[in-house]
């Protein structure tokens, strides 16, 4: 029986070649599989076509874009996983799902081995790779452009000399990824980080500049998860898809960041994720009305190194369990409304109410009806500050 590879396909023009090179270099026969994630765009009929197209023997296609929703962005917004501070894991979370229908797929239709199309230079390759080693590891791995020498130019020239229907797939100045929690830009004239992003980058959000009139949106969570959006229920996925619209058209998630990745070398991108950050602010504020102080402040340490597994590919380690757990607990009260302004690229809290919030008007004014007992400060001062008086003092008796 022939050998055959499970191609992770996105009907780009490597992925397109790829089909063919990896057969002509292995002898193998090319199961081409998309997973749609909410990237939007071609129709997967289309991409599904394409592949056969392009000489695969089968061509799936997986509808995952609630599934990436529900379990994949929704751990991502409890976390309120920024990494460097600004990228929301638009890549790195997307990729664990389709390692998921990758190695399905590779059961389903008998082959041996998994291929992506990642160069040797990014993050996705190890995301990929530890992700198929973790779910299916007596699969082997290949990646067409890294191992098999797929440059672009050998790819338009292979295209050619086969007749490759893929030629809207070759004008692209950029390298672009996308799906449902944002959009990730790269290469081309940004690679020069003294380069401004030009209109062209942008896709997902409108210009800032000459944002429309102030839109106020109240989300409401349950337990860190949207599930309304001005009092209509909603799922995570309508979540997400209806924050696109609203804060994309205000301009609000653009990210012009010089990052770390993985492999040791920094990386200019340029992100799109107006939904996405705007439930991030928004769920950060709702955690600061229901969350109590020290679980909060060690949440941040818990979230950051979270984000860092995550980014570093390892969706399905261990420790990323097990932090998920403590998170998980910390948003048992993480339930209420936020009301947001989006203008002008900014996603602004205006207001916040929870039935199960630790803000207490009475403890908080200062007006009649307070319940705070003043007289209490005096002696809590004295001994909080105890320790440094008594270190001050002996720093002063050593003459320093």
């Amino acid at each position: 029986m022939t050998e055959r590879i499970v191609l992770a396909y996105s009907g780009g023009l490597d992925t397109s070649v790829a089909i063919g090179w990896i057969a002509e270099a292995t002898g193998a026969e090319v199961v081409a599989v998309a997973v749609d994630v909410g990237q939007g765009g071609e129709s997967l009929e289309t991409i599904r076509q394409r592949a056969l197209g392009c000489g695969a023997v089968e061509a799936y296609v997986a509808d995952a874009r609630d599934e990436f929703a529900n379990e994949y962005c929704m751990p991502t917004l409890r976390a309120n996983a920024l990494y460097m501070d600004a990228y929301p894991l638009v890549s790195a979370i997307s990729r664990p799902v389709i390692v998921k229908h990758l190695v399905a797929a590779a059961r389903e239709f008998g082959a041996s081995t998994v291929a992506h199309g990642c160069t040797g230079k990014g993050n996705d390759q190890v995301r990929f790779e530890v992700g198929i080693q973790t779910l299916g590891p007596d699969l082997k791995c290949i990646a067409p452009v890294r191992d098999l020498a797929l440059t672009r130019d050998k790819a338009i020239a292979f295209a050619e000399e086969k007749g490759l229907p893929i030629e809207t797939t070759k004008k692209n100045p950029f390298s672009i990824d996308q799906n449902v929690w944002g959009r990730a830009v790269e290469t081309g004239f940004l690679e020069d980080i003294w380069n401004g992003p030009t209109k062209d980058v942008y896709d997902y959000t409108d210009s800032p500049e000459f944002s429309p009139a102030a839109d106020e949106v109240v989300i409401s969570f349950r337990e860190g998860i949207p599930v309304a959006i001005d009092g209509h229920a909603v799922t995570p996925l309508q979540a997400i898809e209806e924050l696109n619209r609203r804060a994309g058209a205000q301009g609000v998630g653009r990210i012009d960041i010089v990052e770390d990745r993985l492999v040791g070398i920094k990386s200019r991108e340029i992100y799109e994720a107006p939904g996405a950050m705007a439930l991030i602010t928004a769920h950060r504020e709702l955690e600061n009305v229901t969350v109590e102080r020290e679980q909060a402040r060690f949440k941040k340490t818990v979230d950051q190194r979270w984000t860092e597994l995550v980014y570093d590919g390892q969706w399905f380690s261990p420790l990323k369990r097990s932090l998920e757990t403590f998170i998980d607990d910390t948003q048992r009260y993480v339930s209420g409304d936020v009301r947001m302004e989006l203008h002008g690229g900014r996603a602004t809290v205006t207001g916040r109410r929870s039935d199960v919030g630790l803000y207490d008007f009475n403890l908080a004014t200062y007006d009649t009806g307070d319940t705070f007992d003043q007289s209490m400060a005096r002696g809590f001062i004295e001994i909080f500050g105890l320790s440094s008086k008594v270190a001050s003092g002996r720093d002063q008796r050593a003459g320093s």
